[in-house]
């Protein structure tokens, strides 16, 4: 399951939106072996296409070394799809090089709503996972998100 808080979609919902008609794509980098969200890097489609995204490999190498210093890793990696719906294409597959990365699709082929969901890739497989979208992670693992227990 892949536990984000609101603000992050928020911000991959406005990055794919301000790309389309081209695919957006970008990373959420987390602290090392925390499998939290936190700090999302949106970063440029190289390919500038409305059916495929790459990452510029520049850009991509100055943000895991980034991560790295910061002991980050991708904990998300998402990209837009524009005219389809939310679901990884068999180039997606292929590119999957991060086994404990969920990657996030947003659709935006709907002008007034979006479709989100994400995936584990590992070794080919593609493996739908519930997303759950709190206010922070404070209180995320006790389901009630934005209001402490006061009792």
């Amino acid at each position: 399951m892949l536990v984000i808080r609101r603000d992050l979609v928020d911000a991959m919902v406005a990055h794919a939106r301000r790309d389309h008609p081209d695919e957006a794509c970008g990373v959420i980098a987390g602290p090392a072996g925390s499998d939290r969200p936190e700090r999302l890097i949106e970063m440029v489609n190289a390919e500038r296409s409305p059916t495929f995204y790459r990452f510029d490999s520049t850009e991509q190498l100055q943000v895991w070394r980034a991560m790295d210093q910061a002991d980050e890793e991708p904990v998300v990696i998402y990209h837009s799809h524009t005219a389809t719906e939310a679901y990884p294409s068999r180039t997606d597959v292929s590119y999957a090089g991060e086994p404990g990365a969920h990657y996030v699709l947003v659709s935006t082929r709907h002008p007034e709503e979006h479709e989100l969901r994400s995936y584990r890739i590992v070794d080919g497989q593609i493996t739908e996972e519930p997303v759950e979208v709190v206010e922070s992670y404070m209180f995320s693992h006790t389901g009630a998100d934005d209001v402490p227990d006061c009792r």
